[in-house]
């Protein structure tokens, strides 16, 4: 009989994999698209929303806010500022890009 290996939760193998200073890089350079989706969750959370609510106040489909929301988390493709926008104020919010110099960010 064969045993199972034991399960481990997202956040261990994630942990497992930062020791890998490949993937260290690799999700380094992500970080842009993973605060984007965690501040985009967040507000649709906050507005307490549903996808398909977020696409009917958008003008368009569930299926198109489920793709932006998880092309971020892929790094599939790039959302376009009028669709950020028309995102945030369906969420509420309104959409807001800055530049920070790069000694500014914490390593």
């Amino acid at each position: 009989m064969m045993r199972k290996a034991p399960r481990l939760t997202h956040r261990q193998m994630v942990e497992r994999w930062k020791k890998d200073p490949t993937f260290t890089a690799a999700y380094a350079d992500l970080e842009t698209e993973f605060a984007l989706l965690r501040q985009l969750l967040l507000a649709r959370r906050q507005a307490g929303l549903s996808q398909a609510e977020v696409a009917k106040k958008m003008g368009t489909k569930a299926p198109a806010v489920t793709r932006l929301e998880t092309s971020l988390s892929e790094s599939r493709h790039s959302p376009t500022i009028a669709t950020l926008k028309k995102y945030a104020t369906a969420v509420g919010c309104k959409l807001e890009i800055r530049l920070v110099r790069a000694k500014d960010i914490a390593a």
